[in-house]
């Protein structure tokens, strides 16, 4: 029997934090706030686990284009609801000199056992990030293709970057985000996996034993959602411009379409051992797409960002004109050029140090470059 391709619809989730438009500190949503925003997305928005957070998903779309009409709104709305409080949201996923001592979580029921379970290392968890749905309905399939997407998240990851400040300080890292993600329990690579059974029977293991009550507590950087049937790839920082992170989604979705495509011509990727795929996993999170680049396994050498970019482009190209967005992955091109996230946050603070502003002064220059690239295309 033939079987029926998957639909590869596409959801995107993103998570913003929420800053004082006068002081450019985080603030908490007025409760006033959060009910005009549900009021005006209809169930796509909702609070996150610190007060400072807000996050949105939008509705099940065909094709990027849909995906950029939805996600547009919904930013959007979010940024005028808030403005009209003296709040601004930025897609960046982590604040630059925020404390996250001094943030307060949601008070609601999973947020409640998030602290109560997992104590101090969820108290710092002052981070966002977005996150791609890739609808694959086949359950076994949807694991097959997993094992091998697995490959490409650091590549997703580089040119997402956007966290290299915490607390104040420039890390040296362009995404510091997973630093503090990979503390959580049952974070990073997903396991290699035979059947979409055995990943049931592991989940079951631990719900059984009452650790976790169900699959959304399983946080890899790639996973079956448990609410719907999709790859879910959780690996991006969230992306200031709109146009990056569509980019970044309409790869996601094309190297999930390409790896199928393989399949289907009995082909598929090179799976490699996670401990490899880590190494390439540590570059993305240090470097971004800047540096020497990632790892080529089967060349067996590094290899710029850049020229993984092309590779991509050329490797996806018949699934991007099918799916009927060649022209947002072509647009990883100008990430490359322009800088990732973490970079151009890099040069804001550098040119305002050049002014003469104060190390303080400068961080928040970045803050409002943030506002500035998420209203950008609004």
């Amino acid at each position: 029997m033939t079987q029926t391709p998957p639909s590869f619809t596409i959801g995107i989730e993103e998570e913003y934090l929420l800053v004082d438009r006068e002081s450019l500190s985080l603030a908490e949503a007025p409760e006033a706030m959060m009910a005009e925003c549900v009021s005006a997305l209809d169930g796509q928005v909702s609070p996150e686990y610190l007060q400072c957070q807000i996050e949105i998903g939008t509705k099940v779309c065909h094709d990027i284009t849909q995906a950029r009409a939805d996600l547009k709104r919904l930013r959007g709305t979010v940024a005028r609801i808030a403005a009209r409080h003296g709040l601004a949201p930025i897609a960046a996923s982590c604040h630059p000199f925020a404390d996250w001592k001094q943030q307060h979580h949601t008070d609601k029921a999973r947020y409640n056992d998030l602290e109560r379970d997992l104590a101090g290392v969820v108290r710092r968890m002052l981070i966002c990030g977005m996150h791609v749905h890739v609808c694959v309905e086949n359950p076994d399939l949807r694991i097959d293709l997993m094992n091998q997407l697995t490959y490409f998240l650091p590549h997703l990851l580089a040119l997402s970057a956007s966290s290299p400040y915490w607390n104040g300080q420039d890390t040296g890292l362009a995404s510091y985000r997973l630093t503090v993600f990979d503390n959580l329990p049952r974070t990073g690579l997903p396991q290699r996996l035979g059947s979409f059974a055995e990943y049931e029977r592991s989940v079951q293991a631990l719900v059984d034993l009452g650790l976790i009550e169900d699959a959304s507590k399983i946080w890899w950087d790639l996973r079956p959602s448990s609410h719907f049937p999709t790859l879910e790839s959780r690996i991006c920082d969230v992306s200031p411009r709109l146009e990056d992170a569509l980019s970044l989604a309409a790869a996601t979705q094309c190297l999930t379409r390409m790896l199928y495509r393989l399949s289907r011509d009995n082909q598929r990727w090179r799976i490699y051992e996670n401990f490899l795929v880590g190494e390439n996993r540590w570059r993305a999170q240090r470097y971004g797409a800047a540096g020497a680049g990632l790892i080529d396994f089967g060349k067996r050498e590094i290899t710029s960002m850049a020229d993984l970019v092309e590779e991509l482009i050329d490797l996806t190209a018949p699934d991007a004109a099918a799916l009927g967005c060649t022209a947002e992955v072509e647009g990883l091109r100008r990430i490359i050029v322009d800088g990732t996230s973490a970079q151009r946050q890099r040069a804001a603070y550098a040119r305002s140090r050049d002014a003469g502003q104060s190390h303080e002064d400068a961080l928040k220059t970045i803050v409002e470059h943030l506002i500035e690239e998420f209203h950008a295309d609004l």
